[in-house]
């Protein structure tokens, strides 16, 4: 199994920044693949941010130049790092971790994180 704890989160005004960190543990050896999911009040959820063990990365068209996702291999933990935070950003922001591929659809994916709270007052 693969424990993924998520911290960061919490209430910012639209236009600041925020930051999320979630840190990977147990059997990680199989995990090619961590990203950042969000799910907003009725809405299905989707895609922020993915990044490969290999560095690659992969955005949603609407974070796209607000939003980076970075790794830390040695601390087996990633980063996103929102600015420019807009209202429609308000969610659930999810960990998630997929081994052996990548893949966009979050039901591909093998491990969750918990979740962190994001809120952008406008």
């Amino acid at each position: 199994q693969v424990q993924l704890v998520e911290s960061g989160g919490g209430l910012v005004q639209a236009g600041g920044s925020l930051g999320l960190s979630c840190a990977a543990s147990g059997r990680i050896l199989n995990i090619v693949t961590m990203g950042w999911f969000r799910q907003a009040p009725g809405k299905q959820r989707e895609l922020v941010a993915t990044i490969t063990i290999a560095g690659s990365t992969d955005y949603a068209d609407s974070v796209k130049g607000r939003f980076t996702i970075s790794r830390d291999n040695a601390k087996n933990t990633i980063y996103l790092q929102m600015n420019t935070l807009k209202s429609e950003d308000t969610a659930v922001y999810y960990c998630a971790a997929k081994r052996f591929t990548w893949h966009i659809d979050p039901t591909r994916y093998d491990y969750w994180g918990q979740g962190t709270q994001v809120t952008v007052s406008s």
